[in-house]
Formats: structure tokens, sequence, C-alpha cells
């Protein structure tokens, strides 16, 4: 008389176990999956901000002629995908107001595109910065002069909170808040420092990590870019061509796409 009550009991556990193990099926519910939805593209300097200056060409504009080439490729290619600029005229942005443009927006990813320089007019190549502190002191120059353009604005003192960006100390305060973004942020400078390299055949001074103020106050994987030594006669010629920026841009645009896939598929 006992056996059938042991049974039934047997039936339940087993109908409870597959019940609860359900969720863990290829059939149960999913996770949402991730999706690359929104991407804020900055064109750096602009207005009474230059940036570099080169013999025939300002970085300011060659770095809004490649943003927006950048951002029509992704709009005519990967539907789904909004395209954000902080600028898309020759108007003068804070700072600050780049990165909260992403912020306020919600970016998945954000690409600020630059135009570089040195003492030496030998120097040149591609580079892209990831938000970091590894060798600090090597790209100090390039440091001081992306986050320099604070001292244009009126009240920077107060809206930065003393930030000096030609003091050392001052980057003290740039510990990791881009930590959590790191890992995708590396993985879209690698991607775009390959392309750069492989597919357009640029130079290439590699990924590097930097405490640009840009980077640090966006609250997404992001990227800056710099396409070219403006200071190189010949590099700043080829940055002044329209099939340099074609294929410049190409190659930032197959980047993203690959990228998109890469964390899609995650």
């Amino acid at each position: 008389m006992k056996r059938p009550k042991v049974k039934n009991i047997l039936i339940i556990s087993v109908l409870t176990i597959s019940f609860l193990l359900s969720g863990f099926s290829s059939t149960g519910p999913k996770a949402p999956e991730f999706k690359l939805k929104r991407i804020v593209i900055d064109a750096g300097h602009g207005g009474k901000d230059p940036g570099t200056v080169g013999a025939i060409s300002k970085e300011k504009d060659i770095a809004l002629k490649v943003a927006l080439q950048v951002g029509q490729y992704i709009q005519e290619n990967l539907p789904g995908v909004e395209v954000i600029y902080t600028r898309k005229t020759d108007t003068f942005i804070e700072l600050k107001e780049r990165s909260n443009i992403a912020n306020r927006n919600k970016a998945d990813l954000f690409i600020s595109i630059h135009c570089n320089a040195a003492p030496s007019k030998a120097a040149y190549g591609t580079e892209t910065f990831v938000m970091g502190t590894k060798n600090f002191e090597a790209n100090f120059d390039i440091v001081k002069r992306e986050n320099s353009v604070i001292l244009l604005e009126e009240n920077f003192e107060e809206q930065y909170e003393g930030f000096d960006p030609s003091s050392p100390e001052s980057y003290m305060m740039f510990n990791l808040m881009q930590k959590a973004f790191l890992s995708n942020s590396l993985s879209l400078a690698s991607k775009v420092e390959d392309d750069f390299s492989n597919r357009v055949n640029r130079y290439s001074r590699g990924v590097k990590q930097a405490p640009l103020y840009v980077l640090w106050t966006t609250s997404m994987p992001s990227v800056l870019i710099e396409l070219g030594f403006l200071s190189n006669t010949n590099e700043e010629k080829y940055l002044n061509t329209k099939d340099g920026q074609t294929y410049l841009s190409s190659a930032i645009y197959r980047s993203v796409k690959a990228y998109k896939e890469e964390i899609e598929a995650l």
C-alpha cells in the first residue's frame, strides 16, 4: 500500500526538478541581448580652438570631415544604429560637454577623432587611445595638448575644480572609472589600428592608454583616434586629400561594424 505513495512522491520530485531546470535550458527565457544602438562621434576641437595647426591645415577641419564621413557610413550601412555628433559645424564645444552629450544620450560607444603633432617633423603614423594611466609619462605631451582646451573655456577653474592639464599632480584624480569599459574600449581600439595598418596601409603606432579627460568622463566604451601628424609634411598632405579622408573613415567604420558584430554575438 505504500508503493503508490512513494511512486507519486518520485513523480512529483522529477516534475519539480524538470520545471526548475527548464529555466536554465536553451528553450527557456533568455536575458535581453545587447545591441549597439547609439554611437556618439566627436570631432575634436572646433571654433576658436583650432587644435594642432599644420603648414596648410588645422586639426579641427580634418577631424570634422572624417567624423561626418564615419557617421554617414554607419547610418547607411548599419540600420538600427543612431549616430549623434558632438558638432557638425565649426563650433567650439567645451570638453566636458562632449562627454556630457554621450552620457545624456546614453550612448553605447563614444569615438573622438583628432590629428596629432610632435616637435620632430619626422614623427608619423596613427594611434588610438583608451582611458588609462599606463605609460603616462611617455604620453604626457599628447595628454597635455588634448586636455589643454579647457583653458579656452570661461570659468574653467570652477568648471574643472582646479584641474590643471599641465600639472602631473592633477592627474592623480584620474582613477580608472573607465575600468569597467576598458576591455571593450581596447577591443575597438585594436580593430581601428589593425584596419589602419592592414587595409589602409598606414603606419600604426599602436593602441595606447592615457588619462584624457574626454575619455575619463564618458560612461561607456570610448576611444580617441589620432589620424596622423600635421607636423609631418607628407602626412599632412595625405590627411588633406579626399582619398586619404575616405580611406581613414572607411577603416573606422569597418572597425565599428566588426566591434558591433563581436559584442552582439556574446
